[in-house]
């Protein structure tokens, strides 16, 4: 049974436990969690996803160094935190994934299964330079020699160490015609084209099999039929996304409604292993396939790569103190471009937010509201008759062209279609003057007041995926119904005579000097 289209499934990237969230973890979340919402105000039915990794030697080795009796221990507050942060940023996921839940164990013996049923999964011997830190081996031209001797991985700069063992490998060569087939059939699956570009040259380069075992600890889910091995740390985490939908029961209700997935939002450091490994695995196991994995970029600070020896760390706490939580989500999606590196400067973000929210839409607002309260009681004023600059101003307000850039992930630029018409509404209401025809023609600025109103409307729908808490409260001030703030309802008119709240101001300004200080 086909999915229904109506329903959209995303999911991020499960977090690693090896640490605490970061601004990394911060910009993916409040990126997937923008288009969970966004699909929801656009009428689909969504499931969200995230979680946390748990498995694997780092863990095990981190945990005994931090003193915990079982790595389980340091999992669970690591886990507790990933928790906690996604609620503090404002995350919408309808479930948190842990790979150490018992479901999860049963997926993964399922999915290893299904692959060793189809003769993918054998048993051999490997040696190779392995980091424990990447949980992955690297061919020798892929490693270099520091001057104290030390061996690292040339593109990761980590340690690695040489090891010989048994492993349990998976037929990953036999996959490489049909992952390129798939990708020239699915021009949509890796994006943006940039990633794709380098997923089909590693895949063009050549694949070898690939090692999915290891026996050289025990923290991670045992290999069904043979526990002295445990799962490599890619097969468990990937399976995470089925594993949420209810599998191996493939007939039930989630897995129906969901599977394949819309979207899998990852980094980008991570895209061989969601857009090589991870389709291979499922296309072994006679599973479908997920529609696309968008690879971002990483946040870098003033120009630079975010760095505890260069001191340019940003914690995302640090942010939201500053500046709110929502001014925080809109500056992360407004200044970052699809799927590209983004830069953060608080001088950059301070004058994107004066001059965005709190001059911009937060000011439109407080004006056109605070001269109904004064001059209209508080309600809604009447509506005549449309003139030429009345009807310029709804037609751009009531436009969808952001949802399209929304859908592709391009929020900057989709970001950019509202502002504009922030800025229409902004230049409206300087060429209509209400204060002036408060004295010379009051009816006249009821009209152009309640023109307004709608435009504030329109535009705080437009906004509310990416701002759900500011524009809700600019929303509460026109006394717009709950079940009326999605994309449908754009088109549909309040009624004059209305009763709205008190306004209040909802985007403060940002002292550029203080903020820099507080930095």
């Amino acid at each position: 049974m086909a999915k229904d289209a109506q329903n959209f499934y995303i999911t991020t990237a499960i977090s690693y436990v090896n640490g605490s969230p970061h601004l990394g973890h911060a910009y993916e979340g409040i990126l997937t969690d923008v288009m969970a919402r966004h699909q929801r105000l656009n009428g689909k039915n969504v499931r969200f996803l995230t979680g946390t990794d748990e498995h694997g030697q780092k863990v095990d080795k981190t945990a005994k160094e931090k003193g915990y009796d079982h790595p389980r221990e340091f999992c669970d507050k690591i886990a507790a935190e990933f928790q906690a942060f996604g609620q503090h940023i404002g995350m919408s996921n309808d479930d948190f994934i842990r790979t150490t839940e018992d479901r999860h164990y049963a997926a993964s013996k399922a999915i290893w299964q299904a692959m060793q049923d189809n003769g993918d999964i054998y048993l051999g011997g490997y040696s190779g330079w392995y980091s424990i830190r990447d949980e992955r081996y690297f061919a020798e031209n892929e490693i270099d020699t520091a001057e104290d001797g030390t061996k690292f991985a040339i593109e990761t700069g980590t340690e690695v160490e040489w090891m010989e063992q048994d492993s349990y490998f998976f037929r990953l060569s036999a996959y490489q015609d049909r992952l390129l087939q798939y990708f020239e059939d699915n021009p949509d699956f890796i994006q943006p084209e940039s990633r794709r570009n380098e997923v089909i040259s590693f895949v063009k380069g050549g694949l070898e099999d690939l090692s999915i075992s290891r026996n050289n600890f025990t923290w991670g889910v045992p290999v069904p039929g043979d526990e002295g091995h445990v799962m490599y740390v890619w097969v468990d985490a990937l399976t995470n996304y089925i594993t949420a939908l209810g599998y191996p029961e493939t007939e039930s209700e989630l897995y129906q409604a969901f599977w394949p997935a819309d979207y899998h939002v990852i980094g980008k450091d991570i895209i061989r292993f969601h857009c090589v490994y991870w389709p291979a695995f499922l296309m072994s196991a006679g599973l479908d396939l997920p529609k696309a994995v968008f690879a971002h970029g990483f946040i870098n600070v003033d120009g630079q790569k975010m760095s505890k020896s260069l001191g340019n760390v940003v914690a995302p706490q640090d942010l939201i103190d500053a500046y709110g939580l929502d001014a925080t989500r809109y500056i992360l999606m407004r200044e970052v471009s699809h799927g590209q590196d983004g830069n953060f400067s608080h001088e950059q973000a301070v004058t994107r937010i004066n001059a965005d929210l709190a001059n911009g839409l937060g000011n439109l607002a407080q004006r056109s509201l605070s001269m109904i309260a004064k001059n209209c009681d508080g309600k809604l004023p009447a509506r005549y008759d449309l003139d030429a600059e009345d009807q310029e101003l709804l037609t751009l307000c009531q436009s969808d062209d952001f949802i399209e850039q929304f859908d592709r992930f391009q929020f900057n630029r989709g970001l950019e279609a509202v502002w504009r018409k922030v800025a229409a509404a902004n230049a409206y209401i300087d060429a209509k003057a209400p204060w002036t025809l408060k004295k010379t023609d009051p009816d006249a600025m009821g009209h152009v007041l309640s023109v307004l109103c709608e435009a504030i409307r329109m535009i705080a729908i437009s906004a509310r995926a990416v701002m759900p808490d500011s524009t809700d409260r600019i929303l509460d001030q026109l006394a717009v119904p709950s079940d009326r703030r999605e994309y449908q309802h754009m088109s549909e008119f309040m009624s004059p005579g209305t009763d709205l709240p008190a306004p209040e101001g909802v985007f403060p300004r940002i002292d550029m000097a203080r903020e820099t200080d507080a930095a």
